[in-house]
């Protein structure tokens, strides 16, 4: 399905952690939609994973987005449009010198290439910028993020629009993105979605547990609904930052409930203390000017997500554990 009017064939597509989750799905819809684009993988393969990639038939390059080494590798080409997906994107992670490097710095180099080749950008954003603000969350109300990952992410927001105001002709789009499930998100491991992992509880046979009393709210969105949001940034009306959720929270009980129907498995919740001192107890996406300025509309409500999920989560639980 082709989101915009924009015809990719014949251009040049930089995807930044390509192998990863979101860029491995925006990279097979490109070149499924639009066969003769010429699209370059750019990843350090962390979180991103080479089976990720089976059936690409694009260009690769390892590095890092912090090594200049490895950035000089990208200006060999001339890019029409670059999606910078690459990041540090566990939210655990403390150090905060290595997560502004990686997130903030790199972000300005890629920006850089960026004006120096005329390319537009996409690029991740998070929800997490807006730390525990009351829901629901609207561009520049609310950015009070409480972990570096998140003060990462606005300021690489901050770094954007001082871009947009010096180079008006380059589109700049920012795609805060909530809670993200689907397709090739195995290999983030403890970071990918509750949905995944408590799928593969259910198949396992395991007790599945969740933080007390399951009431905590979160904006789940599906990931055809993430590449739609990604190619619709290539048409916006106007540069910016945009949400891109489900526009709808959902408690964890919901999630829960609905992943038993569908995978039509019967399991009692074990509810645990939250160890964590920092938590979201609510996010959701005010997608009213994505929907203005992107034309951007989900498609999947939680359990049809679920449902068009649900062969994969069966399919992994089989080749990683028998079941």
């Amino acid at each position: 399905m082709k989101y915009i009017d924009i015809d990719l064939n014949g251009k040049s597509v930089l995807i930044t952690g390509g192998a990863g989750f979101i860029g491995s799905n925006v990279a097979f819809h490109i070149q499924e939609n639009y066969p003769d684009a010429h699209i370059v993988i750019f990843d350090a393969f962390v979180l991103g994973h080479f089976k990720n990639l089976q059936g690409f038939k694009g260009e690769v390059i390892a590095g890092d987005i912090t090594d200049p080494v490895a950035m000089k590798r990208l200006k060999a080409h001339k890019f029409d449009y670059i999606f910078h997906q690459a990041a540090i994107s566990d939210t655990t992670v403390m150090d905060q010198k290595k997560m502004v490097e990686a997130n903030t710095n790199a972000f300005g180099d890629i920006l850089d290439i960026a004006v120096e080749m005329s390319a537009d950008v996409v690029y991740a954003s998070s929800a997490g910028t807006y730390g525990n603000s009351a829901a629901p969350n609207s561009i520049g109300i609310g950015e009070e993020p409480e972990n570096v990952y998140g003060f990462s992410k606005l300021m690489m927001d901050n770094l954007a629009a001082r871009y947009i105001r010096y180079h008006p002709n380059l589109k700049i789009v920012g795609l805060r993105y909530f809670n993200v499930y689907g397709g090739r998100e195995f290999y983030k491991g403890t970071t990918a979605s509750m949905i995944l992992q408590l799928g593969l509880k259910l198949l396992k046979g395991d007790a599945p547990k969740l933080f007390k009393w399951g009431e905590q709210k979160r904006d789940f969105v599906y990931i055809e609904d993430v590449v739609q949001a990604n190619l619709k940034a290539l048409e916006a009306k106007k540069s910016g930052v945009y949400n891109v959720g489900g526009g709808v929270a959902r408690q964890f009980n919901e999630l829960f409930g609905a992943l038993t129907t569908t995978l039509g498995i019967e399991k009692a919740i074990e509810y645990i203390d939250n160890p964590y001192k920092f938590y979201q107890n609510h996010t959701e996406a005010d997608i009213s000017l994505s929907r203005e300025f992107l034309g951007y509309e989900p498609r999947f409500s939680l359990e049809d997500g679920i449902k068009a999920y649900a062969d994969e989560i069966k399919v992994i639980a089989k080749r990683e554990f028998g079941v």
